[in-house]
């Protein structure tokens, strides 16, 4: 059976090789038609990839290009699930993949063989290894930085006012995403000498199961009572890290930061269970990837759909589009996220929640 498997992908492999004439060839008509664009996303794990971004690109291409249709994958956490998913879109005719790799540097041989192949390759939300042509996400640092200062204003404090005393538990993302390790550079440029990181962990695959494990390791070395604050990288970390305490029985919780603005992490700020999340316009995002992703696909320049270019551990000057997030807290929901049209009141306001929702200026 496990020869057989090894067959069919080099197979795939070698047909993949066989391609550049049937993906790049073609007239001007044959530009301006309709044309398969591949989507390949990395996980269930975190909502926001099926519940917002797969629905928002596929609406876009259809948008942007009536005749186009979208082939979509999720990789489910496996590289090598994803690898296949590539190669069987590019079998398959795809013209341009947007592709969010489950890991950046894993997926760098794929790339090199869809840029043999001529289908060129947009990395979205994770800047990934290899020949790509494009890139469209959020910038990291930033993102890091916004949920830094949030906790030092949390804790009262201002940059440069030292309180090394304030034991502050860093929970970073998954280990194989650069974006993880941007975010946790970004917190440190704000908290290093502001406060005291008394424990750190990773999180692989962004797990609530592993966020709240590794939370429980921090409760029992420091006492469930000498955690004055929790960098959370998102919102799954942040409803393990949550849990966690709840379970320990601390009821004055330490403000707990998050990202993406899941509706579950939405409701836990109005709720002052997380003191915030970091939103990221998901819309604005998927608009940008889409049109790049049309317009590389009809055989446009990449630099014409970018505002500026980023660099890789292996590639230069990439044209990109780097989009801007938001701190949200308990008074920022209605104005960022109900007035943005993320959610409305009556989806965050559930009935346990009227009380906390009218204290947050949110009334349906």
């Amino acid at each position: 059976m496990r020869t057989r498997r090894r067959a069919v992908v080099a197979v795939l492999a070698a047909a993949l090789l066989t391609l550049p004439l049937a993906a790049c060839g073609g007239d001007e008509k044959a530009a301006g038609e309709g044309f398969t664009v591949g989507l390949l996303l990395p996980s269930r794990m975190v909502p926001r990839w099926e519940h917002a971004d797969r629905p928002l690109i596929e609406a876009q291409v259809r948008k942007l290009c009536p005749g186009c249709r979208t082939e979509y994958a999720n990789a489910e956490n496996d590289v090598t699930r994803q690898r296949q998913q590539m190669i069987s879109m590019i079998t398959k005719g795809a013209r341009v993949l947007i592709l969010d790799a489950a890991d950046t540097r894993a997926l760098r041989s794929s790339i090199q063989e869809a840029d043999r192949a001529g289908v060129p390759v947009i990395a979205y939300d994770r800047l990934a290894e290899g020949p790509i042509t494009g890139y469209v996400g959020f910038d990291g640092l930033m993102v890091g930085r916004l949920q830094g200062e949030a906790l030092l204003k949390a804790l009262g404090l201002k940059a440069g006012q030292s309180a090394e005393g304030d034991n502050v538990v860093m929970m970073n993302g998954d280990p194989t995403s650069p974006n993880a390790e941007s975010y946790r550079k970004g917190a440190l440029s704000v908290l290093t000498g502001e406060v005291r990181i008394a424990r750190s962990y990773n999180t692989p695959d962004w797990s609530t199961q592993n966020a709240h494990t590794n939370m429980n390791a921090a409760i029992a070395a420091l006492g469930p009572d000498r955690i004055d604050a929790v960098l959370a990288a998102n919102d799954n970390i942040a409803a393990g890290v949550v849990a966690a305490l709840k379970s320990a029985g601390v009821t004055d919780l330490p403000p707990v930061t998050g990202q993406d603005a899941d509706l579950d992490a939405v409701r836990r700020v109005v709720k002052g269970e997380q003191y915030m999340t970091v939103y990221k316009p998901f819309a604005k995002e998927a608009a940008a990837v889409a049109a790049m992703a049309v317009a590389v696909g009809r055989g446009e320049d990449p630099r014409d759909s970018a505002t500026t270019t980023v660099d890789s551990p292996t590639t230069k000057r990439i044209p990109a589009v780097l989009l801007q997030p938001r701190p949200v807290t308990a008074r920022d929901v209605e104005r960022t996220l109900v007035k943005g049209g993320l959610y409305t009141t009556g989806q965050i306001c559930t009935r346990e929640l009227l009380k906390a929702c009218a204290r947050a200026g949110l009334t349906r």
